[in-house]
């Protein structure tokens, strides 16, 4: 829920929402400025009414399991990386994820995902969505069928929102398929047209266009102008493109008129829990999932990626570039956990950690490790998921999976589940087919569901 729209009482009571709304077309500012939001806030999250939301931290290019989650100290294919011991008893990961360790008891870790495609592209598609691309179905992805059963079409905010994403070599899978325009991602941060050598820098953490190009006044004009425009040319040409673009504008101009738009203004948070998160695009995206989560928006996703040393596609020189990409994720994710559990948000905040595929246990005359689809894991942890724990197993090496596999329809079910979504549930495609949210094949991890 938005910091205008909360259903809550004691809110409700001291600033309704057409007040608000004066408030902030009057340029009073109505954000996360004053102490009163804190207190609104932890009223939001102890709401037994809240609905769930999901935070995705999307790692393109495909991380190491070996390298991550699933160490093979002493093997020839474990590489030069030590196992640690986290806060669960029994469960190692990689050394370079100390922070993450620490939170172990909020996570669990699936080390036996198992699936058939090997394409960066491909491959982050069917992650993403759920199915392999083909024509003419368009199949929408993860966040649009979330923010399709869990979003509010009236909110300020957009219900999905995507932070530093579409960068890099898996772009797949990031539309609303045939779901339609309402439930594509609000993308903050580096566009599709950036070049991929190009590392972002914390600057690039925007949302384009959210500032008026005009003065008030004028800006209300415009729209009048425009209304009526719409009332004469919209009757008698009802159709999909037609409501489609005056859904995105009318969501376009709750977003810069109304106060939600202080979820991406970093500066009201304390400087000290900045830096925690990391002052980097993937920490400080992290910071806006949370702030985003605090406000209702039932799915984000936070991108580790951007310039070519910043991919978790290492085919060369892996170690060097996993221990570089840890030391982004590590603080950044610890610190989002931590953040979500003391602001009373964990436990109706699903967290996914995953890319494409894994890398091959085998280590190359690069130093890299390949795509491998095979086995591999992910990590689940916060609201829905039994935590603590890890489900599957590889064998000795890691080439195999040896315990429990895991499809990607057995992931995304899960994850359904987990956020409150029913997994079963059938939407229209855009050629008239009724289609599953996930596949019929789907079997649940019951055992990682709390």
């Amino acid at each position: 829920m938005s910091s205008l729209r909360a259903p809550h009482s004691a809110f409700r009571d001291s600033l309704d929402r057409r007040r608000l709304m004066q408030l902030a077309a009057a340029g009073v500012a109505v954000g996360a400025q004053g102490g009163w939001f804190n207190r609104f806030a932890e009223a939001a999250a102890a709401d037994p009414k809240r609905k769930r939301s999901c935070i995705l931290l999307w790692m393109p290019g495909g991380p190491s399991q070996i390298d991550t989650f699933d160490p093979k100290p002493g093997e020839e294919t474990g590489g030069p990386f030590k196992a640690i011991e986290t806060a669960v008893p029994g469960i190692r990961i990689a050394e370079h994820l100390p922070l993450v360790a620490k939170q172990m008891k909020h996570l669990a870790v699936v080390r036996s995902m198992s699936t058939r495609e090997g394409d960066h592209d491909r491959a982050a598609y069917l992650l993403r969505t759920g199915h392999l691309p083909q024509e003419p179905l368009q199949y929408p992805t993860l966040g649009s069928l979330v923010s399709k059963e869990l979003g509010d079409a009236k909110a300020e905010l957009p219900n999905y929102i995507s932070v530093g994403g579409r960068r890099g070599l898996s772009d797949g899978g990031y539309s609303s398929g045939y779901l339609g325009p309402d439930y594509a991602p609000l993308l903050v941060g580096d566009s599709p047209d950036a070049p991929y050598t190009r590392r972002p820098g914390l600057r690039d953490l925007a949302v384009a266009d959210i500032k008026p190009a005009v003065e008030s006044s004028r800006a209300n004009d415009r729209v009048k102008l425009l209304e009526g425009l719409n009332a004469d040319f919209a009757p008698g040409r009802e159709g999909t493109a037609i409501a489609s673009i005056q859904s995105a504008y009318e969501r376009g101009l709750r977003l810069v008129n109304g106060s939600a738009s202080a979820a991406f203004h970093l500066d009201d948070e304390p400087e000290k829990l900045r830096s925690t998160y990391g002052k980097n695009p993937f920490g400080q995206g992290c910071l806006i999932a949370r702030r985003l989560v605090e406000r209702g928006v039932p799915f984000v996703e936070v991108t580790l990626s951007g310039g070519f040393m910043g991919s978790w596609d290492t085919h060369a020189r892996n170690f060097d570039r996993v221990k570089t990409l840890c030391d982004i994720l590590d603080p950044a994710w610890a610190a989002l956990v931590a953040d979500l559990k003391d602001r009373g948000l964990l436990d109706t905040t699903t967290i996914v950690w995953m890319g494409e595929f894994g890398r091959t246990p085998r280590i190359n005359g690069n130093l890299g490790r390949d795509h491998y689809p095979n086995a591999w894991n992910v990590v689940l942890g916060g609201g829905g998921i039994k935590c603590g724990q890890v489900i599957g197993r590889t064998s000795k090496d890691g080439s195999t999976v040896e315990e429990r596999p895991a499809d990607v329809p057995d992931l995304l079910a899960t994850i359904c589940k987990a956020v409150g979504v029913d997994y079963e549930k059938q939407h229209l495609s855009n050629i008239g087919r009724p289609i599953r949210i996930v596949d019929k094949s789907a079997k649940p991890l019951t055992e990682v569901l709390s």
